[in-house]
């Protein structure tokens, strides 16, 4: 964690790892409450659909939103596969279930980039098809 004066205020700096790791959390635990905190003002979000291109949304308030519904959706639930943090980027892979087999997920990843601790780009991908 870094850390910044401005205006006689100490601003703490999350790492990119750190960032990350609570907004998974925020959907492995389905509490939204922290990612208010994570996002950027500028941030754009490409979110998994509608297909081909998926819905893409820009500011804190829109991405906020679009997580917020993700994230306390009932009978569905994340299960992280892998997550790689490299400088201000990191992918993060997981399964989405809406039931109890394996039928019922679908395999995803999260493409994210970061700036001064908050999050600036996220862009959706899902294995689709039938």
């Amino acid at each position: 964690m870094k850390s910044n004066q401005n205006n006689n205020r100490i601003i703490r700096i999350l790492e990119p790892s750190e960032v990350i790791r609570r907004f998974n959390d925020a959907f492995l635990r389905h509490d939204p409450s922290g990612l208010a905190d994570l996002i950027a003002k500028n941030c754009v979000l490409e979110n998994t659909g509608p297909a081909p291109d998926g819905s893409r949304h820009k500011g804190r308030a829109a991405c906020l939103a679009v997580w917020q519904d993700i994230a306390t959706t009932k009978g569905i639930r994340f299960a992280t596969e892998d997550i790689v943090v490299t400088g201000d980027r990191a992918i993060i892979r997981w399964r989405l279930y809406w039931g109890k087999r394996k039928a019922q997920s679908v395999r995803g990843v999260n493409l994210m980039r970061m700036r001064n601790g908050l999050i600036v780009e996220a862009f959706g991908y899902i294995k689709g098809g039938d």
